[in-house]
């Protein structure tokens, strides 16, 4: 009779825990759709603009929006208010940029400081400031883990409306413009190799809504071949890496698993690790390989980890799963280096738009599509989504093979880049007084 008892109660837990996992991946859908659809179109304004107006342009709204979404999170959990006000903060947040927006600008930001690098420091400082946001991500995690046990759900969103409000000050008192914007009352000559266009405020309005559009209509056919492999290869990657790990957590909560917030704090400190040494192998593998080919070893890193991942069974094997994907993270800063190398330093708020675009547009799919077919599959297969991303790293990986196969060598383009650029300098220095 106990027994009968005991297997009953088990069987009306597991259909609870089954309905709540569908319940939060449907929510979380719902709130990602209102973040979505705003952000693609603020991404594309704020970080092309910031050609023009100097990188805080794209810095300073999502920093702005996250602070009010934190806000939101806090009066909601503090007075039980409805789901509904979530929703609001989300769309509210997208149409201040969002993170992606932050991202942009501030690879934009580095970039300016790189200049035209032709030797790969380039791709070690953006994979240095992945890492950074990697490593926090990982230690933030951890720290919220304990946090929620100790304080429940309030104080720890209430920590991050402060935070975002001691990254604003910084950022508009400490932070140094990196775009020298020029004075209209200093005459043409002795511009800045990073001096914004002087531009009228219609000129302006008109640049900011045709930046991107211009990237690719005022360039070489060539180039835009090359860059818009590049951008195909990196939203087909965000897709299958973002997809797979945006289901780790709803994997780990369900069973056989059913860690508690502890346990899938400890995982995402783990994942800091992975940062860390994606670092190391940019800094490393960058003196002795091509980028492509750092590429295809970060690809087949996801892959092997995500396959790992769908048959996990055992918290042991679950933590272990960290092992093959400590060089998934490798694609991101070596595409973004890539793409800035072959555009001149007055597009690259423009080429970071379109990179921030796709990202959010990648994310929003990936999010969309993974979470969907969790709910549906998981009755039968809960790892079936990972087996789905590690296929879809095949994509990015024959993206980058045609770039290598067809010789569109990214570093010869940055090699006419910079012969055109020290043509245009030559042909300004010679014009009469």
């Amino acid at each position: 009779m106990f027994w009968l008892i005991f297997t009953s109660d088990l069987k009306v837990y597991f259909l609870l825990s089954q309905a709540v996992q569908k319940e939060t991946s449907i929510f979380l859908l719902k709130s990602e759709l209102c973040f979505l659809i705003p952000s693609l179109i603020s991404a594309l304004l704020l970080v092309s603009y910031s050609d023009y107006c100097g990188r805080k342009v794209a810095i300073v709204p999502p920093l702005v929006g996250d602070t009010l979404f934190a806000l939101c999170y806090v009066l909601v959990s503090r007075f039980s208010f409805s789901l509904n006000y979530l929703l609001a903060a989300s769309f509210l947040s997208g149409l201040m940029g969002g993170p992606t927006t932050l991202i942009g600008g501030c690879f934009a930001y580095v970039a300016d400081l790189c200049g035209e690098d032709l030797e790969g420091q380039k791709t070690v400082r953006m994979a240095r400031l992945d890492m950074i946001l990697g490593v926090l991500t990982g230690l933030a995690s951890l720290c919220t883990g304990f946090y929620i046990k100790a304080a429940g759900f309030t104080w720890p969103f209430l920590t991050a409306v402060f935070l975002h409000l001691i990254n604003l000050f910084y950022v508009l008192v400490v932070l140094k413009e990196s775009l020298v914007l020029p004075n209209p009352s200093l005459s043409s000559s002795g511009h800045s190799a990073f001096e914004a266009p002087r531009l009228n405020q219609s000129q302006a309005l008109a640049a900011h809504l045709q930046g991107v559009y211009l990237l690719f209509a005022a360039s070489k056919r060539r180039r835009n071949i090359v860059l818009l492999l590049m951008l195909a290869a990196f939203a087909f990657f965000r897709v299958a890496l973002q997809g797979g790990m945006s289901i780790f957590i709803l994997y780990e909560l369900n069973t056989p698993l059913c860690w508690s917030e502890v346990f899938v704090g400890y995982g995402s400190a783990l994942s800091t690790a992975i940062y860390l040494v994606s670092f190391a192998g940019v800094a490393l593998l960058s003196r002795y390989l091509p980028d492509a080919y750092i590429i295809l070893l970060g690809l087949m890193s996801v892959a092997a980890g995500l396959i790992m991942a769908a048959f996990a069974k055992s918290t042991l094997l679950m933590f272990l799963v960290r092992l093959p994907l400590l060089l998934s993270i490798m694609p991101t800063p070596v595409l973004r280096s890539m793409m800035s190398k072959i555009v001149s330093g007055s597009e690259q708020g423009a080429m970071f738009a379109c990179v921030a675009f796709v990202e959010m547009l990648s994310v929003g799919v990936s999010f969309t599509m993974f979470s969907s077919i969790y709910a549906a599959t998981l009755s039968w297969f809960s790892g079936f989504s990972f087996l789905l991303a590690a296929g879809l790293t095949l994509i990015p990986a024959v993206l980058i093979c045609v770039i290598l196969c067809l010789r569109l060598d990214v570093y010869e383009e940055s090699i006419i880049l910079t012969e055109e650029i020290m043509e245009n300098h030559t042909e300004i220095l010679e014009l009469p007084p």
